[in-house]
C-alpha cells in the first residue's frame, strides 16, 4: 500500500497548511490558558509544556511510526537527515518554550503570537532563500517578495497594537505572577 502522501494530489496540501493554520493559531492561546490553569504562579508554565511534551510524544512520534509502519517502506534512514529532523525538532521545542517564557514574564496571548506569526515568515523567507537560494540571488526576487515581508511583519505589529478592547479586558484576565529570576 502506497504512502498517502507518496505523490501530489491537486490541492491537498493546501487542506494541510490550513490544519496547521488552525492548530497553531490556537496553540498560543491553548498555552497560556494551561500555564494559568495549573494554578502555580512560579512554575505553572513548567507544567504546562511538560505536558506539551507528552502530547508531542503522542502525536509526533506514534503518528508517524504508524505511517511508516503501514506504507511498509523500509526504516532505514540517513544519518544527515536525522540530524537535520532532530535539529528542526529542538528549533520547533525552543519556539514553543519561548512562547511559553514569554507569557510567564506577564506577556499576553495576543502579543507573543502576533508578534510571533508576524516574525517567522520572515525568518522563514530569509532562511529559505539563504539555504536555497534563486538563481541571481536575492536581486532576481520581484519586488512583490519585498513588500510582502514588510506587510507581513506590519500585520503582526498592527494585529498586537489595536487588539480587540472588548476581549482584552484586564478585569477579566487571569492574573499571571512573573518569575523574578
Amino acid at each position: 500500500m502506497p504512502a498517502p502522501d507518496s505523490s501530489p494530489s491537486g490541492n491537498l496540501w493546501l487542506a494541510y497548511a490550513f490544519i496547521t493554520v488552525a492548530a497553531w493559531g490556537l496553540y498560543g492561546n491553548f498555552l497560556h490558558s494551561g500555564q494559568v490553569a495549573m494554578a502555580d504562579p512560579n512554575q505553572g508554565r513548567y507544567k504546562a509544556f511538560l505536558w506539551v511534551g507528552i502530547a508531542y510524544v503522542l502525536v509526533a512520534i506514534l503518528a508517524p511510526t504508524f505511517m511508516i509502519w503501514r506504507s511498509g517502506v523500509s526504516w532505514s534512514m540517513p544519518a544527515s537527515g536525522i540530524r537535520l529532523s532532530l535539529f528542526a525538532g529542538i528549533l520547533g521545542a525552543t519556539g514553543a518554550f519561548g512562547a511559553l517564557l514569554a507569557f510567564g514574564a506577564g506577556g499576553k496571548p495576543w502579543y507573543v503570537m502576533s508578534i510571533i506569526f508576524a516574525g517567522a515568515p520572515v525568518v522563514n523567507a530569509v532562511a529559505a532563500l539563504t539555504m536555497h537560494p534563486p538563481k541571481g540571488g536575492f536581486s532576481a526576487m520581484r519586488w512583490q517578495f519585498y513588500v510582502g515581508i514588510i506587510l507581513a511583519a506590519s500585520g503582526g505589529a498592527l494585529v498586537a497594537r489595536y487588539k480587540d478592547p472588548l476581549k482584552t479586558d484586564a478585569a477579566s484576565e487571569p492574573e499571571v505572577s512573573v518569575d523574578k529570576e
